[in-house]
């Protein structure tokens, strides 16, 4: 009796793993696709990947879209994320930060996060001026490629560093490879110095800042950032960098992080 327990139990825990692995592959393709498609890309037998899908479909969590069959994440998936959004202090509180760093500065303003051994952007305020400059949110990006990683991983050794991120993802945009040391060495002068800019390694005429917003225990939960046309960048640095400080502060202090002094740079 208790081995047929366990093992249904067993079969039930796979089924949710497969099921959270068909809304990953989704949500990082970004497009309706049918259930054939998605048992093939995943490596998954067909059978068990249409009767998840028609689970999820018959909740809400993923809908039919585009025809012939096809589908993506459901609307449902929404107000989850909107009362997560709303119990979550860190987005609620990044989120009036991100008006007003576009409003003071007329750039695209982001709160941008780890996502597993990736970087993406959770939150975005575009830019008030003619020109915008936008990501998307939720898409994954190599962690090296970005400012913001080099303040997500400043809690992690040098080591730890090099065993998280995936080799390939040190190859940049534009096929060259990130030196480990320079990277490493990055990491640690913008612990140091309580901020990162650069020239971005994906858009090449833009720049790119990042300041880092600490939970209580003092590690880095996430980043403020601007994006901004390079020359303007350059330009108003030192404006854009007081303002993205300020707000981190004040963000961190809200998430009960005691030494703001950790920020100034």
């Amino acid at each position: 009796m208790a081995e047929g327990v366990e093992d249904m139990v067993s079969r039930r825990t796979r089924g949710l793993d497969r099921a959270f692995e068909i809304l990953e592959f989704l949500r990082t393709k970004r497009q309706p696709m049918r259930p054939n498609e998605i048992a093939t890309e995943i490596g998954a037998p067909r059978s068990s990947v249409y009767e998840l899908i028609n689970l999820l479909l018959r909740h809400g969590i993923v809908d039919y879209q585009g025809g012939d069959g096809r589908v993506f994440l459901g609307r449902k998936l929404y107000f989850f994320g909107t009362a997560y959004a709303e119990q979550f202090d860190l987005m609620r509180e990044c989120e009036e930060m991100l008006v007003r760093l576009s409003e003071q500065t007329r750039e695209t303003a982001q709160m941008c996060l780890l996502e597993g051994n990736k970087y993406t952007v959770a939150m975005m305020r575009e830019g008030v001026r003619a020109f915008r400059i936008s990501s998307n949110i939720g898409e994954l990006v190599p962690i090296p490629w970005t400012a913001s990683g080099r303040l997500l991983l400043s809690h992690m050794s040098d080591k730890a560093i090099l065993d998280f991120i995936p080799p390939e993802d040190f190859v940049l945009p534009s096929g060259k490879q990130l030196d480990h040391a320079r990277f490493l060495a990055e990491i640690r002068q913008a612990t140091k110095d309580g901020y990162f800019t650069f020239n971005s390694e994906v858009e090449n005429f833009t720049h790119c800042f990042a300041v880092p917003i600490f939970q209580a225990g003092g590690q880095c939960a996430a980043t403020l950032c601007l994006v901004t046309p390079k020359e303007d960048g350059l330009k108003n640095r030192e404006r854009y960098l007081e303002s993205l400080l300020s707000a981190a502060r004040e963000v961190s202090e809200r998430l009960g992080h005691a030494a703001p002094g950790a920020m100034s740079g």
